[in-house]
C-alpha cells in the first residue's frame, strides 16, 4: 500500500486564524500516521499518529473535514508496481548489456 495524500478544508473558521478553503494538506503513511503541511502566512508541518488526532484537535466539530485526494489503494507489492519484472526466459546474458547500453558503472568513461 502506498501513501495517499489529502486536503483539510475548513468551512468555518471559528478560530479567526487560518480561515477557509484548504487550509493546510497532508499525507496519510501506510502505518497510518500522518504529516500535515499547514498554508497561509506562517506555515508549519506537522506528525500525528493518526488522522482521527487532527481532527479531534483541529475539526471544531465539523467545521474542518479531510478531503482524501489519492483513493484507497489495495494492498500490493510496491516494488512490483513500480518496476516491471522480466521473466528469466526473457533476460538475456545480465553480464552483456545491451548495444546501446553504455558500458561501465553508470556509462563512466574512465572504466573502458
Amino acid at each position: 500500500m502506498r501513501p495517499r495524500t489529502f486536503e483539510l478544508v475548513r468551512y468555518r473558521d471559528p478560530s479567526g486564524v487560518s480561515g477557509t478553503g484548504v487550509v493546510a494538506e497532508g499525507c496519510e503513511f501506510t502505518d497510518g500516521s500522518v504529516a500535515l503541511r499547514w498554508r497561509g502566512d506562517n506555515p508549519a508541518t506537522a506528525v500525528w499518529p493518526n488522522v482521527e488526532s487532527i481532527l479531534a484537535v483541529h475539526g471544531h466539530q465539523g467545521a474542518t473535514e479531510i478531503r482524501w485526494i489519492d483513493a484507497p489503494r489495495a494492498p500490493g507489492n510496491l516494488f512490483e508496481e513500480l518496476h516491471q519484472i522480466r521473466s528469466a526466459s526473457t533476460v538475456d546474458d545480465p553480464l552483456t548489456p545491451p548495444p546501446s547500453h553504455p558500458r561501465g558503472w553508470a556509462g563512466a568513461r574512465h572504466l573502458r
